[in-house]
């Protein structure tokens, strides 16, 4: 896919132990509200950080005022080494907010964005971030991850879920919002939408903007 551009954007490179990994980091005209990592759908099905909805959100979180960092996984695109089936790509979300840290005003907080596999990374690596000040998930694929292994989850959560999502029962996301009670809801539901929002990145990305302004902060 043709690489998108979102705001005033350039290439960077962050830096992890293991391996570097490529992104593009997006700046808003004015000054800065805030900072936000998005991470993309699941590397072996052809996710990467030029997905459509990546990009939709990315561009929504611009325009009202973020610095946003969307990153390729290991293996995908630029970024060096392998899929790791999800210890790695937790890692790599790290890596990817310590590296936005440096581009946003000290103390202002850090969204942590996924969407699909992004969104099961983003709820393992948010809790591990104390920077981070919210996290929302866009359609988490609760049907095909394991779930038991979130802890405590100290942020705001909220959920952009899809009417007709394949991927995300109904009745497992009320029992995932019902373990972590007040912290985590569904922001919005896109009616009509399935899990890959197709014709729907837009409403999308309105969507995860205003999650992304409304919710309070620590």
């Amino acid at each position: 896919m043709p690489r998108q551009q979102v705001g005033q954007e350039s290439r960077i490179t962050i830096e992890r132990a293991a391996h570097a990994l490529e992104g593009v980091l997006a700046r808003p005209a004015a000054t800065p509200r805030g900072g936000a990592v998005v991470c993309h759908p699941h590397p072996q099905f052809g996710g990467s950080m030029d997905n459509a909805v990546v990009v939709a959100v990315s561009r929504a979180l611009v325009a009202c005022g973020f610095v946003v960092l969307r990153f390729n996984f290991a293996g995908v695109g630029g970024s060096h080494g392998t899929y790791s089936g999800g210890p790695g790509e937790v890692e790599d979300a790290r890596a990817a907010t310590e590296a936005l840290s440096a581009h946003v005003p000290s103390g202002v907080p850090i969204n942590l964005v996924g969407y699909s596999y992004g969104a099961w990374v983003a709820l393992q690596a948010g809790p591990q971030e104390p920077r981070v000040g919210r996290i929302v998930a866009i359609a988490p694929p609760l049907s095909l991850f394991g779930w038991h292994t979130l802890g405590t989850i100290s942020q705001p959560v909220s959920i952009i879920a899809a009417e007709h999502d394949q991927f995300c029962p109904a009745d497992e996301l009320a029992r995932l919002i019902g373990k972590h009670g007040k912290a985590m809801s569904v922001h919005a539901t896109i009616a009509g939408a399935d899990h890959f929002f197709w014709g729907f990145e837009d409403e999308v990305g309105t969507a995860c903007a205003s999650a992304s302004t409304e919710l309070p902060t620590r």
